[in-house]
């Protein structure tokens, strides 16, 4: 299931999403620049490797991505869920937990595997922090959502609730099923950076006040 759009109407230019999309496609862009030995040494410097961690990477791995359907489906599920939490917090503070999500996703990977020396990169955490928020504040609002079965491709309108309590699922249990594996993920996702991005932008949003009333779906 891919989603396309939501119902939630914004009422504000998505300045900082749209600004988080370009810089993470430009350091891709320079990545993808790079001859393989540059760029295995950039992934190293600044993605997050647990077993020698300069916090400093916290932050800088959220801007490096693996390849092209790594960057271009986190920036997509940036741009369908980011701009109504931007709306709703403005723009600083929206900003702020985009960053504290991303930082706390990669906490969460460190502790789970913490003598890695996989280098864990991504804005998935972070992003994972505002599909957090964003069930919170619009559980009932409407997904436009592409379903792919086989052959069959069409939409569905699919309640926010249901889409991403869904996906939170996936990743608990493929994360608490892969703790047996001798990495944290065997197929190299970061599961429990996106586990802990998620929660910690469901916590973060109760505190952080809105600077816009929104409808509420309680």
């Amino acid at each position: 299931m891919i989603p396309l759009r939501s119902s939630e109407r914004t009422w504000s230019q998505p300045t900082i999403t749209l600004s988080l999309i370009v810089v993470n496609f430009a350091v891709f862009l320079y990545e993808f620049a790079l001859p393989g030995w540059q760029l295995d040494r950039f992934i190293l410097h600044y993605g997050i490797v647990p077993d020698h961690l300069h916090y400093s990477q916290l932050l800088t791995s959220m801007f490096v991505h693996g390849g092209w359907l790594h960057v271009i489906g986190n920036m997509w599920f940036l741009w369908v869920f980011g701009r109504n939490i931007e709306d709703l917090l403005g723009h600083v503070p929206y900003l702020l937990f985009y960053l504290t999500s991303g930082v706390a996703a990669g906490l969460a990977q460190v502790l789970i595997d913490p003598y890695s020396r996989i280098p864990t990169v991504g804005a998935s955490g972070a992003i994972a922090g505002v599909m957090g928020a964003y069930l919170v504040k619009y559980p009932r609002a409407r997904i436009v959502t592409l379903v792919v079965i086989i052959f069959f491709i069409t939409t569905f309108d699919i309640p926010a609730a249901f889409l991403l309590i869904y996906w939170f699922a996936i990743q608990f249990f493929s994360g608490v099923g892969s703790i047996g594996y001798s990495q944290v993920s065997s197929s190299n996702v970061a599961f429990f950076a996106h586990i802990g991005g998620f929660i910690a932008g469901m916590l973060l949003i109760l505190v952080i006040p809105a600077q816009r009333r929104y409808k509420a779906w309680y």
